[in-house]
C-alpha cells in the first residue's frame, strides 16, 4: 500500500484542530467536563511554541474548530475570542516547553479520575486496558492548591518525565501524546481504569497481572498506533452527531 501524502502546514493545522474540538465534544458526552474547569491543548505545527486551547469559561459541548484559541508561551491570545484558563496555561504551557515530543495534552476534573487521584498511587494492571498504563504513567505525590504559577506547572512537567499520563493527587488525570488522538484516548482509557480499579477494590481483591505480561500486553496495545486507531470510531461517531464541531 503507498504511503499517505504529507499533510501540508495549512492540512495537519486543521486536522488537529478537528480533532482537539471533536475531544472536547467527547469529554462533554462522557461527563468529563464541570462548569469552567478542564483544558485540552494541541501543539501549533507551525509554530512549536503556540498551542492551540478551549477558550476559558465556554461549555465543551458546544465547541467548534473554530472556536479554539492559538496561545503563545507567554500567554497571549494570537487568533480568537476569549480568555485562557490561568490553570490550564499553566500546566499546559510548562508541559509543551519540557517535552518537544508532545503534540497534545489533556487534563479535566472526571468523577473518577479525581476519586483516584485522593490515594496517591498509580493504576495497577488489573485488566487488559490497564496494561497500557503499566510503566507508562506517574503519580505527583504533593498538593499545593489551584495550579497558577509557572513553578508548580514545571513541577507537573516534572511529574510527568517522558510518561504518558500522570495522576495529580487531590486533582485528577492528565495525559500527553504524540498527537490529538493519543491524548485524548489515554485520557478516556485512563479515566475507565480508575472506574474500574476502584469498583473492584470496593468488591474485593482484586487479582493483579504478573508483571511480564502486563509488560508484554502494554507493547502490545499501549502504542501510539492502537491509542489513534481506538480513537478513530469516537471521532467518526461525534462527527457524524454533532457535524458543525467541524466548523
Amino acid at each position: 500500500m503507498p504511503e499517505r501524502p504529507k499533510r501540508t502546514v495549512e492540512e495537519e493545522r486543521r486536522h488537529r484542530k478537528h480533532r482537539l474540538a471533536a475531544t472536547l465534544r467527547l469529554f462533554a458526552k462522557f461527563g468529563f467536563d464541570e462548569g469552567a474547569g478542564g483544558h485540552v491543548t494541541a501543539r501549533d505545527p507551525e509554530f512549536p511554541d503556540r498551542f492551540w486551547v478551549n477558550p476559558f469559561g465556554r461549555a465543551f459541548g458546544r465547541l467548534r474548530a473554530s472556536d479554539l484559541l492559538l496561545v503563545n508561551h507567554d500567554g497571549e491570545v494570537l487568533e480568537g475570542q476569549g480568555k485562557v484558563n490561568p490553570a490550564g496555561y499553566a500546566i499546559h504551557s510548562q508541559i509543551h516547553a519540557a517535552r518537544p515530543d508532545v503534540v497534545a495534552a489533556a487534563h479535566t476534573h472526571t468523577v473518577y479520575g479525581r476519586a483516584f487521584a485522593t490515594l496517591g498511587r498509580l493504576v495497577e494492571p488489573l485488566t487488559q486496558d490497564a496494561c497500557a498504563f503499566f510503566e507508562r504513567h506517574e503519580c505527583y505525590p504533593e498538593y499545593h492548591g489551584v495550579v497558577l504559577d509557572a513553578e508548580e506547572g514545571k513541577r507537573v512537567a516534572g511529574a510527568l518525565g517522558d510518561a504518558n499520563a500522570v495522576i495529580l493527587r487531590s486533582h485528577g488525570l492528565l495525559t500527553v501524546g504524540g498527537s490529538v488522538e493519543e491524548a485524548a484516548w489515554w485520557f478516556v482509557s485512563l479515566e475507565r481504569c480508575c472506574e474500574i480499579q476502584l469498583r473492584a477494590e470496593a468488591a474485593g481483591t482484586p487479582i493483579r497481572i504478573e508483571d511480564a505480561e502486563a509488560r508484554a500486553t502494554r507493547d502490545q496495545i499501549g502504542t501510539p498506533g492502537m491509542a489513534r486507531l481506538n480513537f478513530r470510531p469516537l471521532f467518526e461517531t461525534i462527527v457524524a452527531e454533532q457535524p458543525d464541531v467541524l466548523d
